[in-house]
């Protein structure tokens, strides 16, 4: 096992552990005092965060278990290998947090989340966890998405061993798709079950692959995540903006059709492309999706 910290005045910004994890954007790290996602609003906390990290492009060649946690001016991390290029790209660590948000408009609504949640970033999941875990989203509570990740890759994912601890990996597509879709269901991931086994298999099968949006304009990237089952333009959105880093990405999701009836009234336009695309200019364009990540986590905790 390896360990280090990286000191939090490094980085280019405010940075929250607690608030960025647990902000309903990631359902893949756990929380090892068992209490992920057991309140609404949580931030400037030292708990530990675990998960294990497929091996990333341009990051990490190997699995790695990472636990990590924010005391004392620093990120505190353990890991199976050199966690630190790992966690810079799952945390977002190499963002310029000021001045992304600079870039962001002078509004009422922003500020006050802002102010609500100092450091809070985007995180980058690894992309197919995070495409199923979106697929599992749809009509749920940010705490039984979490579930749902955990049982998958408790039951059907890879054992890593780390300190003679065991850590269960989320499973890989050939791992998914070779689930029944009974199976799913005895997970309680329901009518989302046979979208989550064919999209494993497409993945599995060399069909389609998220990574494919990669270097796409971002309306197109977001049409083609649309081609996996069960995968609509808010999940396909939730995608692009928490793992491929299309960081003007807004999820017209429950509270940002809110936002825009009480605040942003002009954007709506009737469907979904052209509100986002009204959404996203009035958000600030190229970081409109730090800002909506911001005013999701807000509004979900009872700001006004």
């Amino acid at each position: 096992m390896e360990t280090g910290a990286i000191p939090l005045t490094d980085l280019d910004g405010d940075f929250d552990l607690q608030a960025t994890v647990e902000s309903g954007q990631s359902y893949l790290w756990d929380r090892a005092d068992g209490g992920m996602y057991d309140e609404m609003s949580v931030h400037g906390g030292d708990e530990w965060y675990e998960t294990v990290v497929p091996p990333l492009s341009g990051v990490s060649d190997e699995q790695a278990v990472v636990r990590v946690r924010q005391t004392d001016g620093v990120l505190e991390w353990e890991s199976t290998t050199d966690a630190v290029p790992i966690l810079t790209h799952l945390l977002r660590l190499d963002d310029d947090l000021d001045a992304i948000l600079d870039a962001t408009p002078d509004d009422g609504l922003l500020d006050r989340a802002y102010a609500a949640y100092p450091g809070m970033r985007l995180v980058r999941d690894p992309p197919f966890a995070c495409l199923i875990s979106f697929i599992c989203s749809a009509q749920m509570r940010v705490s039984r998405i979490h579930g749902m990740q955990m049982a998958l890759a408790r039951e059907f994912g890879s054992t890593v061993e780390m300190n003679g601890e065991e850590y269960h990996a989320f499973p890989t597509p050939e791992q998914l798709a070779a689930r029944t879709e009974d199976e799913l269901r005895d997970l309680k991931l329901g009518y989302r079950a046979p979208y989550v086994q064919r999209t494993a298999e497409m993945v599995a099968d060399g069909e389609a692959h998220p990574d494919e949006a990669l270097g796409l304009a971002y309306e197109d990237a977001r049409e083609s995540l649309t081609r996996f089952v069960g995968v609509g333009d808010k999940v396909a959105d939730c995608v692009l903006l928490f793992s491929l880093g299309f960081l003007e990405a807004v999820p017209l999701d429950t509270w940002i059709q809110s936002a825009i009836a009480d605040y942003y009234p002009d954007c709506e336009q009737g469907s979904y492309a052209t509100t986002s695309r009204a959404i996203r200019e009035a958000l600030g364009g190229q970081y409109a999706g730090y800002a909506q990540t911001y005013v999701f986590y807000y509004l979900r905790a009872g700001g006004e």
